[in-house]
C-alpha cells in the first residue's frame, strides 16, 4: 500500500501531491490494478490533512481513469501506468542513479538535481 508524504513547503497543492504520488507509484509498478488505496481516514491520520483534500485527489484520479471508487469498499487502482520492466530495473535506471549520486557528491542539493532533470526533460520531450 502507498504511504503519502506531504511537503508543506513545496508550493504544490496538497491534493496534487497525492495525485502525483499515486501516478508515480503507478509508473514505477508499485501499484497495480486491483490494489486498494488508503481510505481518506487513513490518509488523514498519517498526514494530518483535511479529509476533503484526500477526496479531491481521489476524484481527480478517478476522473483520469486511474482509480475506481467502490461504495463501501474503498478506492481501487483501475489501470497501470507502469513502464517496461527494463526501464524500471535496467541500465537506464542505473545510469540515472549513478548520475544523481555523482551530482550529490559534487555538492548539488536535491532541488538542484531536480531542476537540472526538469530542464533536460523540457529540452528533450
Amino acid at each position: 500500500m502507498i504511504e503519502f508524504r506531504i511537503d508543506r513547503r513545496s508550493g504544490v497543492a496538497t491534493y496534487q501531491q497525492l495525485v502525483d504520488q499515486v501516478e508515480h507509484a503507478l509508473r514505477l509498478g508499485l501499484l497495480h490494478p486491483g490494489d486498494r488505496l488508503p481510505t481518506a481516514k487513513e490518509v488523514v491520520a498519517a498526514t494530518a490533512i483535511n479529509p476533503n483534500t484526500v477526496l479531491k485527489a481521489y476524484r481527480e484520479l478517478e476522473r483520469n481513469g486511474l482509480v475506481e471508487a467502490k461504495r463501501g469498499l474503498g478506492t481501487f487502482v483501475a489501470r497501470s501506468l507502469a513502464m517496461p520492466r527494463d526501464a524500471v530495473e535496467g541500465p537506464l535506471r542505473d545510469e540515472i542513479a549513478d548520475w544523481v549520486r555523482r551530482a550529490g557528491q559534487a555538492g548539488l542539493a536535491r532541488e538542484d538535481v531536480a531542476a537540472l532533470m526538469k530542464a533536460a526533460l523540457d529540452e528533450n520531450f
